[in-house]
């Protein structure tokens, strides 16, 4: 023991014993009563500003919300006057436009100080003649830009059937969801006037010209303005029965929180569609779905005071998933409470039951649900990547009074993601074979992600799943890693569609192919290790600017960050390295942590729509590295000093 001690390796064991042991109290201490854990989910402030026009709009607006709103908003500006998609990240311009309106709205002055410099950048920028659709369509709702620059969605796409081109199913879920209300928000275009004008943002430039006949683009654009054309003289019949089904189809969703999919968009759209189409405020659809947004506000405190700001989705099954797997990769017993506890509230989210109907059967009708979904209500759209990562922690949970309840979940859970893989051997996160690419075309489709194709994240989740379940020999899982592998970068990594990105992607897929039998001394095993030491940072972590989405430049690079760091361990210790670069990846982490047993993590790491909308985790700059300090101490546990003896 004395020789050992005086080895430097040791004492990084024993300072990441410690660190661990910190950082396992501290995850423990978060878990609620109920057995789950949440972290906030931060984004960026055109969720606050369309939180405020929404108020506004609907005539729920206070003196007290719309301060409390301003004050975050301001307290997110960046020194140009603009505000950003991510912490750190360049000035965006619609994101920018929508907090100018939103302060304005709130009372205050165009020639104040944060307007005036939030206008020079938007003029600078291009002016709002430039901002996406959606600003675009928020401005339309108050007057301050006209419906008829606005592209046309008309409600009729509810009539095209599923085999059609363009049909709501082509749409990935999040887009559906927020497509179908919108449909009757392009067809009533409501104005609600307002007192302020947006001429500081303007710029004044003509209307682009059409594009090529030729082009998909092109073919596109006039497509539009024969919908602008229709929409002048709709068929009244088809275009009321066309109303109804999509309100129908908005009423037959709304979840049990009053939300529609847990997330903003289609909670605020479906808000506003269906209070057009004659729901007062004290009916029970939009009460409930007013009330659940409520629930989603976060109280905070900035340098000017109370203020207010709105999470756009909550993340408790998927943040319960991790802590669990953390926690079981850091040494806690399997059957502790706290992790029984945890077992206990998964179990009974898990969506099950041929009753249990979502737009995932539309291309999977004879499958029975068994999956889980990302929050706390929402039974229509179970996901895959959160399904994967259950299965992994609960299996490895010994529960005390219900071992036959826990198999039988875990077993309907695989049969349903396997029954959920693509045609090409990968998954997606909520549909199968959602890859048609026509949609992307319209011109309403200007951001953001809308459809839903296999990535590498997921499908490297579902294989891990798969092989812990002893079926790596299986044909769903032999086609997942030939899936992963045909999607390997030259470079050696792997691109991260849910998460901040080739770090994120790379250090899901090393793991889930050795543990579905690849060598690590396979050729693309080495490749990706390769890439992870090269862009190790100085100072012995790993971060990803999620400018990498757009810029190529950023790929690997970007300031070191407790969760990325923590991914490219997970990736170096799956392929069995035992170089410095680990070493100083653990170093990282120690010497990072917080007393209080976490870490701080400023920047964004994971992704909603890459190149548009980014999420701050905040409970991933705690699980990460539980996992990985977790995972280095027990790879070789004969160096792993004993707790008292180390100490």
């Amino acid at each position: 023991m004395t020789a050992l001690r005086s080895d430097p390796v040791d004492v990084r064991l024993g300072d990441a014993r410690l660190a661990l042991d910190a950082a396992v109290e501290h995850l423990h201490a978060r878990q609620h009563d109920e057995g789950w854990w949440k972290g906030d989910l931060e984004t960026n402030v055109t969720m606050d500003a369309e939180d405020l026009m929404l108020r506004h709009f609907l005539g729920i607006a206070t003196a007290e919300t719309d301060q409390q709103t301003a004050r975050w908003i301001r307290s997110h500006q960046n020194a140009d006057g603009s505000w950003s998609t991510f912490a750190g990240g360049p000035g965006d311009l619609s994101t920018t436009v929508e907090a100018w309106v939103a302060l304005r709205m709130a009372g205050y002055a165009a020639g104040c100080d944060h307007l005036a410099r939030a206008a020079a950048f938007v003029q600078a920028a291009g002016g709002v003649e430039d901002a996406r659709v959606f600003t675009h369509m928020w401005l339309a709702l108050f007057g301050l830009w006209s419906w008829d620059e606005c592209p046309q969605l008309p409600p009729e796409i509810m009539f095209l059937p599923r085999w059609a081109p363009l049909n709501i199913y082509d749409w990935g879920c999040w887009a559906r969801q927020t497509i179908v209300p919108l449909t009757v928000v392009s067809a009533l275009q409501p104005v609600h006037p307002v007192e302020i004008g947006i001429g500081e943002l303007r710029s004044g430039r003509r209307p682009r010209r059409l594009e090529r006949v030729t082009s998909l683009a092109g073919v596109f654009q006039r497509l539009d303005r024969f919908l602008h054309a229709y929409h002048r003289r709709p068929l009244r019949y088809l275009r009321e029965r066309a109303l109804r089904k999509a309100v129908g189809w908005i009423l037959d969703r709304q979840e049990a929180d009053g939300g529609w999919g847990g997330i903003q968009p289609p909670w605020v759209y479906s808000l506003i569609a269906l209070h057009l189409r004659g729901h007062s405020l004290d009916s029970p659809a939009m009460q409930a779905g007013l009330d659940g947004l409520d629930g989603f506000t976060v109280h905070a405190e900035t340098d000017e005071g109370p203020a207010r700001w709105l999470e756009a989705c909550q993340s408790p099954v998927w943040d319960t998933a991790l802590a669990l797997g953390a926690l079981l990769d850091a040494g806690v017993a399997a059957d502790d409470p706290d992790v029984v506890r945890a077992a206990d509230w998964l179990l009974d989210e898990q969506i099950t039951g041929r009753d249990r109907r979502g737009d995932w059967q539309i291309r999977r009708p004879e499958l029975v649900s068994g999956g889980w979904a990302f929050e706390f209500a929402n039974d229509t759209y179970p996901d895959i990547d959160d399904t994967a990562e259950i299965v992994l922690a609960l299996r490895r949970v010994r529960h005390p009074s219900a071992p036959g309840r826990l198999t039988a979940a875990l077993d309907r859970a695989v049969t349903w993601t396997t029954g959920m893989q693509s045609r090409d051997g990968g998954w997606a996160a909520f549909d199968a074979d959602n890859t048609r690419t026509l949609v992307e075309g319209l011109p309403f489709c200007d951001f953001g992600a809308v459809i839903d194709p296999p990535s590498a994240d997921v499908t490297a989740h579902v294989v891990e799943m798969l092989a812990a379940e002893g079926r790596a020999e299986e044909e769903p899982c032999r086609r997942g890693v030939e899936w992963l592998t045909a999607s390997q970068e030259a470079d050696g990594s792997w691109f991260g569609r849910w998460g901040a990105n080739h770090v994120y992607g790379t250090g899901a897929v090393v793991p889930a192919l050795v543990a579905a039998g690849v060598s690590t001394q396979d050729a693309g095993i080495r490749s990706a290790v390769r890439w992870l030491e090269q862009h190790q940072n100085d100072d012995g972590g790993w971060g990803e600017d999620l400018r990498s989405y757009r810029d190529p430049a950023w790929i690997g690079r970007g300031d070191s960050t407790p969760s990325q760091t923590a991914w490219a361990l997970l990736a170096l210790l799956a392929a069995d390295e035992r170089s410095a670069a680990v070493e100083r990846g653990i170093g990282y982490l120690v010497s990072t942590q917080r007393p209080d047993g976490t870490w701080d993590e400023d920047h964004y790491t994971g992704t909603g729509f890459p190149g548009d909308f980014y999420i701050a985790y905040h409970l991933y700059r705690l699980v990460f590295p539980i996992w990985a300090l977790g995972r280095y101490l027990a790879r070789d546990p004969v160096r792993d000093l004993d707790r008292e003896g180390d100490r």
